[in-house]
């Protein structure tokens, strides 16, 4: 068990970690919505723009504390692997923006969101098994990709 100090500068990391990877997508994201992004067709269920940073910053958290708590729970080397899954589908994450909006690449994305997914469900089972609110703390994650999923292939389609 770490002290108050070390558990509280973990936290910190784990934020800094998931807001980075939300700052390397949104590198990607943000000039391409008013040009790009809007010119493109979408099904009329597309949410309006507004909705997708309250909504990432939300799971960007959730997704910081989960990782903290199988930390807390394990440390480092012992949370080796479940903490592996949160790296990858971190990666993944922020590599989907870059497809998606930074090479204008709806296909690709949709390729790469369906390992992000994977990786997201590799995440939950792992942390689950060490602290299952960690894993509950995936799970609205889960569901907004696999929503993400759909519109992005939904897109995809509409303008192929």
């Amino acid at each position: 068990m770490q002290n108050s100090v070390t558990t509280w500068v973990g936290l910190g990391a784990f934020i800094a970690a998931c807001f980075a990877a939300a700052g390397i997508g949104s590198a990607f994201t943000t000039s391409e919505i008013p040009g790009w992004y809007a010119g493109l067709n979408k099904p009329s269920w597309n949410p309006p723009s507004w909705v997708f940073g309250p909504v990432w910053t939300t799971l960007y958290l959730m997704m910081a504390v989960a990782g903290w708590l199988v930390w807390r729970r394990l440390g480092l080397a012992g949370a080796a692997v479940p903490l592996t899954f949160f790296a990858v589908q971190l990666v993944l994450n922020a590599t989907w923006s870059y497809l998606f909006f930074g090479l204008h690449r709806p296909g690709a994305a949709f390729g790469e969101i369906v390992l992000l997914w994977l990786a997201i469900v590799a995440t939950l089972v792992s942390f689950w098994r060490v602290q299952p609110l960690a894993g509950a703390l995936l799970a609205p994650y889960l569901a907004w990709v696999t929503f993400a999923a759909v519109l992005n292939f939904t897109i995809w389609r509409m303008n192929s």
